[in-house]
């Protein structure tokens, strides 16, 4: 039988407590609240929404956002590079990172300091965007899936992060693997990748989440719309839709133009949210134990 021991807390480790579960409060409700708000807003008609503010009266809600955000065949097209471009970035970008991990976690590898060095430099300079756009447009690679996929492949901190993983691992488990003749390639494949499920479920979720909220790249090397990701898409339509500074038009189709932009504006961010909020539940149990464990030591 279990014996649950009750320990008895002083004042002040008390009031640190409270002090820490109110902070905790504050932040989940800083999180939640404007979700909440995006939510029931991309339901509300615009006018209801600008005049009164939210409203949980069933007839002020409709549903004319999200026909016209999922009735746009552009925006199934953007979904459908978007999860491209994200599964297929997550795939590349883990597989070069944990390549390169492995050897860097070897204390005995020769130049590693030397590697090291090169790598942490990377962290804080580059190329800068024109020699990066003219190094892309050389390489034949402008307006291809692939000025996407190759030039942030590799992700320095995530290498050091499965490096600091890999070096937490049992070193007999390498000693069992040699004995029983396995090589390096082996050993990294056949024992190391199942122990290092964590790690790289956060490596993954990281590298989806940024790739899928990523536009920039997109709006810099794509010029063809069939290509460009659900982001860029949506900020197409909202951009279309928004009255501009010194349009020639009635009052009545700029109004009716500020009422379109308003009502995708919220529909928009959650059709590309979704996504990610389905995602993230079935990561978590690894996240949390990869992100500690690749922390801690090293």
């Amino acid at each position: 039988m279990e014996t649950h021991v009750k320990v008895k807390l002083g004042v002040s480790d008390r009031i640190i407590l409270t002090v820490g579960y109110l902070l905790l409060g504050i932040f989940c409700l800083a999180i939640f609240i404007p979700l909440v708000y995006v939510v029931i807003a991309s339901f509300m008609d615009p006018n209801v929404l600008n005049n009164q503010g939210l409203s949980f009266n069933f007839a002020d809600w409709t549903l004319d956002a999200y026909r016209r955000v999922l009735g746009n065949g552009m925006i199934w097209r953007g979904f459908a590079n978007s999860l491209f471009y994200s599964l297929a970035f997550t795939v590349i970008s883990v597989f070069l990172t944990l390549l390169a991990a492995y050897p860097m976690s070897k204390k005995e590898l020769v130049g590693r300091k030397f590697f090291n060095t090169v790598f942490i430099i990377t962290m804080f300079f580059n190329g800068g965007l024109i020699p990066t756009f003219i190094l892309i447009n050389q390489l034949h690679m402008v307006n291809t899936i692939w000025a996407i996929l190759i030039p942030n492949a590799f992700n320095v901190w995530n290498m050091i992060l499965a490096r600091t993983y890999f070096q937490s691992t049992p070193k007999e488990l390498r000693e069992a693997s040699s004995l029983d003749g396995a090589g390096e390639v082996q050993h990294f494949f056949q024992i190391l990748m199942p122990v290092c499920k964590p790690i790289i479920a956060v490596l993954a979720l990281w590298q989806f989440v940024g790739m899928w909220n990523s536009y920039f790249d997109a709006m810099i090397y794509l010029n063809d719309a069939n290509l460009q990701p659900l982001q860029l898409v949506l900020r197409s339509i909202l951009v279309q839709n928004t009255p501009q500074p010194g349009m020639i038009a009635d009052i009545q189709s700029t109004a009716e133009m500020s009422k379109v932009a308003e009502l995708l504006k919220y529909a928009t961010i959650v059709v590309s949210s979704l996504p990610l909020l389905i995602m993230y539940p079935f990561f978590q149990k690894y996240f949390d134990q990869g992100i500690m464990v690749g922390s801690v030591k090293g």
